[in-house]
């Protein structure tokens, strides 16, 4: 078990490989009341297109098998995992992301019986015909649930008017029509692939011992059997750099039109240093120019564009990257061609060296406060570790980012092709 000490951070990370592929970390914090733990495999709704282990020819499987596979994994021949959690006094849940599944739990006591019933039920599939029949009409009621929510079609109506190949463009639960599709076959071929060790992460942060953790795991992989794999063959169609479309309109019955603008930040593969840079520099750029205190949310505000509902966020992955601009807005037209007259400003955009300390420290002072909670430092410890970073690692990465390459990018960021602005319309 290797041991690592973050003086800066006051943190203490344990960590080993074990014989089977699996990444497992461990984060002690004796003053915690409550332990959380995520395991995690880095497959996602994006994930369509592979080569099954142990086969050579690839494969395209249905929209919305991640998702399938994550509701079906709780779900054992004679039990509810939910119930096994339950009398244990934790709190389980999961979720799927576009290139993420992870099923996580909270608790105070039994801590050890909780990881153990966690990488258990993961590692325990059991899909019957019937049972899969089954989950097909839950899932269904889920996708028209979100059918029928403005933000959620807001959100996708946005993605799909950037990206115009890249399966990011599908929504993470699939449609009523690819899952009535998916048979038991299709979730072992993909839980098979990529529920492998070697392709999965184990973070557990909170109040345990880290050698007794540790042993506990150990034991509990060693007697189960694991074929070595060495490399997950995935497929992404190529995407080019402009936007899908320009404007996508979707006509609902709301009581005042919604509006986003939205901005293509990468379609290319990223990966260590490249990756952990633009990710903070985008970050950093939103929150300069659309936080409260930011020039643009004030133009926005003042003009009365915009409304309590204004958001924005950015998002980097592995081989694609978004940032969205919205708000609920009377006039998303003037709204919109706002947004993107400010954006267009930033060409010819220069960050001063005392803007640039203030975004450093506000940045810096953000990752701090957020590593009070458990789950954030468990799950984006995950996320930045299937990119090779290390999560205690940014904000020195942070400190050493100069003001010409905040102004490089700043730049160099936006582009009138790679925009595109989605409309929720009144019926």
């Amino acid at each position: 078990m290797n041991k690592q000490t973050y003086n800066d951070i006051s943190e203490t990370l344990y960590s080993a490989k074990l014989d089977n592929g699996l990444s497992v970390y461990l984060l002690p914090k004796r003053e915690m009341a409550k332990t959380y733990g995520v395991f995690s495999t880095n497959y996602g709704s994006i994930d369509q297109t592979f080569t099954p282990i142990g086969e050579n020819e690839k494969i395209t499987v249905p929209e919305g098998v991640a998702h399938f596979l994550e509701h079906k994994l709780f779900e054992k021949e004679d039990r509810d995992v939910f119930a096994d959690f339950g009398k244990q006094a934790a709190s389980p849940n999961a979720y799927t992301s576009f290139t993420k599944t992870a099923y996580l739990f909270a608790a105070t006591d039994h801590i050890e019986k909780n990881v153990e019933t966690l990488i258990d039920f993961v590692q325990d599939p059991y899909f019957s015909e019937e049972s899969v029949e089954k989950e097909k009409g839950i899932i269904a009621q889920e996708i028209k649930m979100y059918d029928d929510q403005p933000d959620s079609q807001l959100f996708m109506g946005t993605i799909k008017a950037l990206f115009q190949n890249h399966p990011v463009n599908i929504d993470i639960a699939g449609t009523v029509d690819s899952i009535n599709t998916i048979t038991k076959d299709d979730l072992y071929t993909c839980y098979n692939t990529f529920y492998h060790p070697e392709n999965m992460t184990l973070f557990i942060a909170g109040n345990f011992d880290a050698d007794n953790m540790m042993n506990l795991i150990q034991s509990n992989q060693q007697a189960k059997d694991f074929k070595r794999i060495d490399h997950i063959e995935r497929e992404f169609p190529d995407e080019p750099e402009e936007v899908a479309e320009k404007e996508n309109k979707i006509v609902m019955p709301v009581s005042i039109p919604k509006c986003t603008v939205g901005i293509k930040e990468s379609s290319a593969e990223l990966k260590g240093e490249a990756f952990l840079k633009k990710d903070l520099l985008q970050d950093m750029m939103m929150d300069h120019y659309f936080s409260k205190g930011g020039t643009f949310y004030q133009e926005l505000y003042n003009d009365e564009l915009i409304d309590g509902s204004f958001f924005f966020e950015s998002t980097l992955e592995k081989n694609f990257g978004y940032s969205i601009v919205g708000s609920n807005t009377d006039r998303p037209d003037e709204f919109a061609n706002k947004v993107k007259e400010l954006l267009l400003s930033t060409n010819n955009a220069s960050i001063t060296a005392e803007e640039f300390e203030r975004m450093k420290k506000k940045q810096i002072g953000q990752l701090l406060r957020a590593m009070n909670s458990l789950e954030f430092i468990a799950n984006q410890y995950i996320h930045y570790h299937t990119l090779d970073i290390d999560l205690f690692e940014i904000i020195p990465v942070l400190q050493s980012l100069t003001l010409q390459e905040v102004n490089d990018f700043v730049q160099n960021w936006i582009e009138e092709d790679r925009m595109a602005l989605c409309t929720i319309a009144a019926e």
